[in-house]
């Protein structure tokens, strides 16, 4: 009414493209796919800046660590104290290694499946000498049988794992400076405990068993030959006396042959990059150990890389015996012991012909 409308006979106007032509009728075909470009790499830059944030995330990683395990490290206040008479300082850095036979966080169960006795007191059931030294050679590993006599410091003739028995830590420190006359840097002790966690974290240890062993009273039976032991194994075949002519002798050196194993593996690639292993390793080891108040990661750290140098191994010389604390003990050879010792006091190589065959 108002405007102008179109009828109902009036004819639809079709849609025109744009260039005035009809768009066809039906469905559309597909657009036509392009030619695909090269894909892009990512440039040298790039790849520097992810590199360079990888390395920054495992540094960060590596040093939270670290504080990490030396904040949990337990130390023995004063074993290293200074007295009248200690040896002078000398090149090198001198270790002394002791496992104690302490059963401290065993349960009954595990003390009855590892065959530990059920002993309120605690003893040194194994020592050793670590010496690092200044430049190029190689570490020494000298392990001091327990049952050795020796003037205990201020108390007299004894066994050497009586000095332990009798004022503990510092009395055993202070008892092997003055008999071998070198001076001990750094004390660390391990008990049977966290003698098997460190075994099991790392998921066992191959050792190369020289003979069979039967030995209920450490719970252990083995064939001879190479082979993986767990933590409760490991402990038995550094306990057992079975074996050998000399079984003190043959002892000393399964445990100077388990200790490189260990450690070895322990610092080896597959364990320390892999979290699932290093992780556990880190809290049973920092459970497990106790050094001395001035020790601390970095000097582990150390300790660590010189187990894994390969050291000579060797025991003190000794021939014959005497009786010391109440029974037979093991009298060391003056001479060559006095040899052994002023070589690691001078930072020198100790003399092949006072190195034991094992």
């Amino acid at each position: 009414m108002y405007g102008r409308q179109r009828s109902g006979n009036s004819p639809v106007r079709p849609l025109r493209s744009s260039k005035g032509e009809p768009p066809p009728s039906g469905p559309r075909p597909p657009a036509a796919a392009g030619p695909k470009g090269p894909r892009r790499r990512p440039s040298g830059r790039t790849i520097a800046k992810i590199v360079a944030a990888v390395l920054a995330v495992l540094l960060v990683a590596a040093v939270g660590m670290f504080f990490w395990i030396d904040s949990r490290l337990a130390g023995i206040e004063g074993v290293l104290a200074d007295y009248k008479g200690r040896p002078a300082d000398t090149p090198g850095s001198n270790w002394l290694l002791v496992g104690s036979d302490s059963r401290k966080g065993l349960s009954a169960a595990q003390r009855r499946k590892l065959a530990t006795g059920r002993s309120a007191g605690q003893r040194t059931d194994s020592m050793m000498l670590l010496h690092i030294p200044e430049g190029s050679d190689r570490p020494t590993l000298v392990s001091l049988p327990r049952d050795s006599a020796v003037t205990v410091f201020g108390k007299g003739r004894n066994k050497l794992n009586a000095a332990y028995a009798i004022g503990g830590p510092r009395l055993l420190a202070q008892t092997v400076e003055t008999v071998t006359g070198v001076r001990v840097d750094h004390y660390m002790e391990i008990g049977f405990a966290g003698f098997v966690g460190i075994v099991d974290a790392i998921g066992g240890v191959e050792i190369d068993v020289r003979a069979a062993v039967d030995d209920p009273k450490a719970g252990l039976k083995l064939k001879k030959g190479r082979q993986v032991l767990d933590g409760g194994q490991a402990l038995g075949y550094v306990r057992t006396r079975k074996g050998g002519a000399l079984p003190d002798f043959e002892r000393t050196k399964r445990q100077r042959q388990f200790l490189g194993a260990v450690v070895k593996k322990a610092a080896s690639p597959g364990v320390l990059l892999n979290p699932f292993t290093s992780i556990p390793l880190a809290m049973s080891a920092t459970e497990a150990v106790t050094v001395d108040d001035g020790t601390g990661a970095f000097d582990l750290l150390s300790l660590g890389l010189a187990m894994g140098d390969s050291p000579v191994t060797t025991v003190v010389p000794f021939g014959g015996s005497e009786i010391a604390g109440g029974g037979t003990a093991v009298r060391w050879d003056r001479a060559k012991a006095i040899r052994l010792f002023d070589a690691l006091k001078e930072d020198k190589p100790v003399p092949k012909d006072i190195l034991d065959a094992g």
